[in-house]
C-alpha cells in the first residue's frame, strides 16, 4: 500500500518536487552468452514493454536523476552512464498513460495533471555487467527483465527511437573509445572482449587487427593466467587497468577499431 502512496503522491503532486515537462529514458545494456542485452519493464495496463525512467526532481542533475533510476531498477552504483540525446518531438508522449489507466491503478487524476503534459526526455545509456544487475520493477510496472536487443519488438512510445539512437551512439563511440569495462567480468580472454565488440558493431572483426589494435593500447594488463573449462587450448586471461582505460576514454584511441 505503501509504494501506490508514493506513486499516488507523486503523479497528484510531484510537480512541486520535480521538473514539469522533462523526464529521463535509460538503455541499461548488459553482455552475457554473446547476447548484448536491454533491460525494459512491462508497465501495468499496458501490452507493450519499456525503457526505465522518471522524472527529474528539482534539485537534481540530469546525471543525478539516471544515477537514481539506474540504482532504483539495478540496484547498481558507481556505473557508467552517459547522456546521448534529447528526444523533443512534440507528439512523442501523445499515447502516454492516460486518466482512466491511472484510474485503473486507484489515482484519480485532475485533467490538466503534470504528468499527462508534454515531456522532453533526456536519453543516458549504462553499461553494467549483467551477473550483478537483480532487475526490480517500479511502482507502474509489473516486471523488470533483460531482453536480447534483436527481440525487444514494439515497445511504448518512441522507446524504440530511443534504443535505435542509443545503440547508435554507442557504435560511433567505440570506433575511438574502449569499452568493456562495465560489461565483461574481472578477467576475460581477448576472444571475449572481440565477441563483445563484434557484438554491439553488428560485424565480424579481423582477430589479428584486433588483438594488435587492443594490446597496443595499453589499457590491458596480462593475467599470467589461463581461461579454465575450455575444450581445446586454453588461452590467457586479461583484465583492464583502471587508470588507462579512463585515460583512454578521456583521450580517445589512435585510429579506429
Amino acid at each position: 500500500m505503501k509504494k501506490q502512496e508514493d506513486w499516488k503522491s507523486i503523479v497528484l503532486e510531484g510537480d512541486k518536487h520535480y521538473l514539469p515537462h522533462i523526464s529521463i529514458d535509460c538503455v541499461v545494456l548488459g553482455f552475457h552468452d554473446n547476447q548484448l542485452r536491454v533491460l525494459l519493464l512491462k508497465p501495468k495496463q499496458k501490452e507493450e514493454w519499456a525503457l526505465p525512467g522518471g522524472f527529474v526532481k528539482r534539485e537534481e542533475t540530469v546525471e543525478e536523476a539516471g544515477y537514481r533510476t539506474l540504482f532504483e531498477r539495478t540496484g547498481l552504483k558507481d556505473t557508467f552512464l552517459e547522456q546521448f540525446h534529447t528526444f523533443s518531438d512534440p507528439y512523442r508522449t501523445r499515447h502516454n498513460l492516460t486518466r482512466a489507466e491511472f484510474k485503473n491503478i486507484g489515482i484519480d487524476m485532475p485533467e490538466d495533471n503534470w504528468v499527462t503534459q508534454r515531456f522532453l526526455t533526456v536519453g543516458l545509456y549504462a553499461l553494467v555487467e549483467f551477473s550483478k544487475v537483480v532487475p526490480k520493477p517500479n511502482q507502474l510496472s509489473d516486471y523488470c527483465e533483460w531482453w536480447d536487443i534483436h527481440n525487444v519488438g514494439k515497445l511504448i512510445l518512441d522507446h524504440n527511437h530511443i534504443l535505435d539512437k542509443a545503440l547508435q551512439s554507442i557504435r560511433l563511440q567505440l570506433k575511438y573509445k574502449p569499452i568493456g569495462y562495465n560489461l565483461l567480468p574481472q578477467k576475460f580472454t581477448l576472444s571475449d572482449l572481440q565477441k563483445l565488440y563484434e557484438t554491439i558493431l553488428d560485424k565480424k572483426l579481423d582477430r589479428a587487427n584486433f588483438n594488435r589494435k587492443m594490446l597496443s593500447s595499453k589499457f590491458l594488463t596480462y593475467q599470467e593466467e589461463k581461461k579454465t573449462g575450455v575444450p581445446h587450448k586454453a588461452p590467457f586471461l586479461y583484465s583492464f587497468d583502471v587508470e588507462k582505460y579512463n585515460q583512454a576514454l578521456r583521450d580517445g584511441l589512435s585510429g579506429e577499431i
